[in-house]
């Protein structure tokens, strides 16, 4: 990779010779190794969240925020995959908070609070409720899906 010099030291001829450079490519394996590498364009849904959970984690580690905010992130994953977010999310929070939101039970096992919102009177309230109550809001959505 090339990189630019100093804007006070660029002259047109620099700008000329730059390589010009959008976006990042990425080419990933599931099955270890160099075998089966695929672009972004070719995975799953499920792949396409893992790719993009495993970069932000990757830059969480190294120049930490201090505080996530995950919308639904294992909405394609499957259980195992869930469980495993799940573990490391439990792991970075240590030096980061992370707040999510899920219909999915795998989540809510690390978690330390649990909120509601619920729609009454044309407006929504968000109260605190219990692991159980959370819990059993999960698997009440599991069984309407």
């Amino acid at each position: 990779m090339r990189v630019a010099p100093d804007d006070s030291q660029d002259t047109s001829s620099d700008r000329a010779n730059a390589d010009p450079f959008t976006g990042v490519g990425i080419k990933v394996s599931f099955t270890g190794g160099d075998g089966d590498m695929r672009e972004m364009n070719q995975l799953s849904g499920g792949q396409k969240s893992l790719v993009a959970l495993a970069l932000i984690f990757a830059i969480q580690k190294c120049d930490p925020a201090p505080f996530y905010l995950f919308d639904e992130i294992d909405q394609a994953l499957d259980a195992q995959h869930r469980k495993a977010i799940a573990d490391m999310i439990r792991e970075l929070s240590a030096s980061a908070q992370f707040i999510t939101t899920t219909f999915r039970p795998e989540l809510l096992e690390h978690a330390h609070k649990f909120y509601g919102v619920k729609f009454r009177n044309k407006v929504s309230h968000v109260e605190c409720v219990t692991r159980d109550e959370a819990r059993d809001f999960v698997e009440d959505s599991a069984t309407h899906a």
